[in-house]
């Protein structure tokens, strides 16, 4: 699959990068926390170094990297993980959901002899018509309750856990939420056609989310502002702030009008090989080591 990964962006011109996986303060998150190491962090994803090198002047990047947060641990998570990422200059959230659609489309040729991805044994064909929705129509119609509603009384998240995401499950081809509320914003820059959503995106197979992607946000001062919430939101949960990235946000201001997104590797084979359980395709465990 790696092979395959590379070939795909190498074909389209992609600049293949190493960034550090250590580093002085990853992009604050409300959920996700960084494990510490000797003063500094290990990298919750390398988004913050290959943002500034799109800033320095690189047009089209990947990277396959190994990635660690805290405290994750289940049937779909592991502390240490493995991430794709890549990045277009000049782009915007719409040339990635098209990477998503020919990328999967290879892994399948390539890993699965074209047949559909498979997940708690229900088959999901990366080669038919994909279902593009907004998130606003999916909680009307998947879960009958209106998104900004759900949002105000702090049930988005679970909402989307216990309705949407078994719901999309059924789904016989790959599905994109798009059109995140702009309180769900993140990274990603304000929709150009409504104010009220972010030009944000995650892709989901068989009900099991594997990336998630933005047109990116390239104002330094809003970019601040979003992290300064998080971080008092994470105070409210009874997490401890996050440094802020402060060499990243002094060269946003250079970034062009860009795309990324973080795609889970461990999470793309378990789909290519039917595996429920992402223990089933890592080496090893934390648990065995």
């Amino acid at each position: 699959m790696l092979q395959s990964i590379r070939r795909f962006f190498g074909e389209r011109g992609f600049l293949e990068v190493e960034t550090p996986a250590r580093i002085p303060a990853n992009a604050p998150e409300e959920y996700i926390d960084p494990l510490p190491t000797l003063h500094w962090q290990l990298q919750t994803s390398p988004e913050i170094c290959m943002k500034r090198l799109l800033c320095r002047g690189y047009d089209k990047i990947f990277q396959i990297c190994r990635c660690w947060r805290a405290d994750e641990r289940g049937s779909k998570h592991l502390i240490e993980f493995t991430m794709l990422e890549w990045y277009r200059s000049n782009a915007d959230y719409r040339q990635l959901i098209d990477d998503c659609i020919a990328l999967l489309r290879l892994v399948s040729e390539d890993c699965a002899q074209a047949q559909p991805f498979v997940r708690f044994g229900n088959k999901i064909d990366p080669n038919g018509i994909w279902h593009i929705i907004s998130v606003q129509e999916a909680f009307s119609s998947l879960a009958q309750v209106d998104v900004f509603s759900c949002i105000k009384n702090g049930l988005f998240d679970e909402i989307l856990t216990s309705k949407i995401e078994p719901a999309l499950e059924k789904f016989k081809t790959p599905v994109i939420l798009k059109d995140y509320p702009l309180q769900l914003a993140s990274l990603a820059r304000i929709s150009q056609d409504d104010p009220e959503f972010a030009e944000r995106f995650e892709l989901y197979v068989g009900g099991l989310e594997l990336a998630n992607g933005f047109s990116e946000l390239t104002d330094p001062q809003e970019q601040r502002l979003r992290f300064e919430e998080v971080n008092r939101n994470r105070l409210k949960l009874g997490k401890p702030k996050l440094l802020l990235p402060e060499p990243f946000l002094g060269e946003l201001s250079a970034m062009p009008p860009s795309a990324g997104i973080a795609l889970g590797v461990d999470r793309l084979v378990m789909l290519t090989i039917g595996a429920d359980d992402i223990d089933q395709v890592v080496a090893f465990t934390p648990e065995s080591l």
